[in-house]
């Protein structure tokens, strides 16, 4: 590996460690005592929402998209984007958490996945 490389591969992965690290000061664990985990369901409601058509350079192949305030059942509020959305968002909607690509990453096309939230899949009735 070229010095040149070595030198992009060490930035890359302070980047990474500086990002968990500022993640991990983020979380209220220091103290476990006071601090009760419990899992979500990933369903919700559209608490208020946006359509982004001059989004961050990051995300200008995205534009335009829609980004909402969701409040989770359990809740708390979270923003997210919505997407598989045929239809009108209104304020009130009924959705779920899903996996989806959020971009692609680098040189070497790293594609990275996280959470959006579609409109709640009905069952279907037979």
């Amino acid at each position: 590996m070229s010095t040149q490389e070595s030198n992009a591969h060490q930035g890359r992965l302070d980047h990474q460690l500086a990002y968990w690290d500022q993640f991990r000061r983020a979380q209220p664990l220091d103290d476990a005592r006071d601090v009760e985990l419990f899992p979500l369901s990933g369903k919700g409601t559209v608490y208020s929402f946006t359509t982004v058509t001059t989004p961050a350079e990051a995300f200008e192949p995205f534009a335009p998209y829609l980004l909402a305030l969701v409040q989770l059942d359990e809740g708390p509020v979270v923003t997210a984007q919505l997407t598989d959305v045929d239809g009108p968002v209104e304020i009130g909607m009924r959705v779920e958490m899903v996996i989806r690509k959020l971009r692609t990453d680098g040189s070497r096309g790293i594609i990275v996945y996280g959470p959006k939230f579609r409109p709640l899949m009905r069952p279907a009735t037979g």
